[in-house]
């Protein structure tokens, strides 16, 4: 690892963010930055200006920008599997134009994003109806990794925006799931949507199987042209399941499953909300995108992201980090994120297929669940607990519910308490006080005192913008997208394959003869005791 690593080092601090705040009031302006009304407030980590010159000294030695550059012209970036990179094509402006080995791919781009709107919006409208010629009622997206979690997470945010059939997702190969889906439905009035590029997902097109029996078993054989959708590139497939050529839509190599969401994959969304409110989803992204591009590093948002991640996890070493949306509509926010940090950065060899240079650490764990709801779940840890975690808290001015301001308010109060008693803490002294103040006996100051200090000191993030609306949550997840990115590129990895995930499934292949009993099945010692066990009960 280079000298930057160990200037960075060197340059950590032991002063405590009390201190830090108390030799410098004007902290907050000089560790913030904004993109329009969206605000990333950083003032709470233990950046000082001399870290934060090094560790834009260090974007610069791992050419960060020149990297975005190869990234966003196409170039294919994506080296063990051959591919560009370009999600960012599928939000680009009306006038754009993007090469994938020399062809200009938007007017491809284009034409998509017109049949899946026409689409859409023929189910909304009812143009296109049901078998007995009924509107739909309802559309269930069968899918799986990043043909549900993006698509999940933009549905529930966007939900004041809901004008359309109502929408469900299944994507678990637990029968559990698409039973508690479709017991509440009409099939005559439900569309599937069967989301697989490959339509070969085993979890995908066991769910696709059976919610095509209990379609028939009401409706008959010949309702399956009506009521069936696909986002796949096997046409061939898609046509022995009984869906017609016109109802499939598709997308490119070039689009990673995880990075979908603006894609054809984004069909359940486009049917709630209406494509007009679609395009200000992708107008939001394609501003971060423009965001990404052209400001100045230390000024750049996404930038901004990954330096303060790569800070915390190879810096002080801090192996987790807490997303917490204060908006319940962002309850699936943690989770996609999830997805989209842990399979994208989750690596052990460089681009190249090298080994890690000795002591980089990649992608740490990233979890959360939206405030209030943590704060009596797991919030002690974040406090108290003997390991740190850095935060980040989302947060709007303006709530959908006027009528309900006050609920805002206090939403707010909380955010801001959090992000605030995570640095402070409390000492034994104020702790001390604190007590004598109510009026404890000596003895029983003495004795609660240490149970009530905080030790501070924990870092935190703040993103606050206006109102979550389509406009900005595409901006949100394209600042999540190429925060990724920054850190990938400063950690010399491939955020854009995935080749974790496949062990998994191959033994699972494998073992199922032998977790259906067939003759000759034999399980692996490792696993021949549990399956014996799950049998027997």
């Amino acid at each position: 690892m280079s000298a930057s690593w160990a200037a960075l080092r060197a340059l950590k601090t032991n002063q405590s963010l009390r201190a830090l705040f108390a030799a410098d009031p004007q902290r907050f302006g000089r560790l913030s930055a904004k993109q329009d009304d969206l605000l990333l407030d950083y003032s709470k980590t233990a950046l000082t200006a001399d870290s934060l010159a090094a560790l834009l000294a260090l974007a610069e030695e791992r050419q960060v920008a020149a990297q975005r550059d190869a990234m966003l012209s196409g170039e294919p970036i994506n080296r063990s599997e051959g591919r560009a990179v370009l999600h960012t094509a599928l939000r680009a402006g009306p006038d754009a134009e993007v090469r994938v080995k020399g062809v200009d791919v938007m007017p491809l781009v284009r034409a998509s994003l017109a049949r899946l709107e026409g689409f859409a919006e023929g189910v909304r409208s009812g143009a296109i109806a049901a078998t007995d010629g009924g509107r739909f009622t309802d559309v269930v997206n069968i899918g799986i990794g990043g043909s549900d979690l993006g698509p999940v997470m933009v549905t529930l945010a966007l939900a004041p925006y809901h004008d359309g059939p109502r929408v469900h997702f299944v994507s678990n190969v637990d029968g559990a799931h698409l039973h508690d889906v479709l017991k509440g439905l009409d099939p005559a009035r439900t569309l599937f949507i069967i989301a697989s590029k490959t339509f070969t997902t085993i979890e995908t097109m066991t769910n696709a199987q059976s919610a095509r029996r209990w379609l028939v078993a009401a409706l008959g054989e010949r309702a399956v042209e009506d009521h069936f959708a696909a986002v796949s590139t096997a046409l061939d497939k898609a046509a022995a399941f009984g869906i017609d050529g016109g109802r499939v839509f598709g997308f490119w190599d070039w689009v990673g499953g995880r990075y979908s969401v603006w894609s054809a994959v984004g069909l359940p969304v486009m049917i709630a909300i209406g494509a007009q409110d679609f395009e200000a989803f992708l107008s939001g992204a394609r501003a971060m995108d423009a965001h990404f591009r052209t400001a100045p590093l230390a000024e750049n948002l996404p930038v901004l992201l990954g330096l303060i991640g790569v800070w915390h996890r190879n810096i002080c070493g801090y192996g987790a980090r807490a997303l917490l949306p204060y908006d319940q509509r962002l309850a699936r926010l943690p989770a996609y994120v999830q997805q989209l940090d842990m399979e994208s950065n989750g690596k052990l060899v460089t681009r190249d297929g090298a080994p890690l240079p000795e002591g980089l650490s990649t992608g740490p764990l990233v979890w959360g669940e939206p405030g209030t709801n943590g704060q009596h779940a797991f919030y002690q840890l974040l406090h108290q607990g003997s390991d740190i975690i850095p935060c980040e808290f989302l947060i709007a001015a303006e709530s959908h519910e006027p009528e309900l301001a006050e609920h805002h308010t206090l939403l707010l109060a909380n955010c801001l308490a959090q992000s605030e008693a995570l640095a402070r803490g409390k000492t034994l002294g104020e702790a001390r006080a604190q007590l004598v103040s109510a009026g404890l006996p000596a003895a029983e100051v003495d004795r609660l005192a240490p149970y009530k200090v905080f030790p501070g000191n924990r870092p935190s993030i703040t993103l606050a913008y206006r109102k979550l609306d389509p406009y900005t949550l595409g901006r949100l997840i394209a600042l999540y997208e190429h925060r990724v990115f920054v850190e990938a590129a400063i950690w010399g990895i491939n955020a854009f394959d995935q080749w974790g995930v496949e062990l998994g499934k191959e033994l699972a292949t494998a073992l199922l003869p032998a977790v259906q009993a067939a003759p000759g099945a034999v399980a692996d010692p490792m696993t021949q005791g549990l399956l014996g066990h799950l049998r027997g009960l």
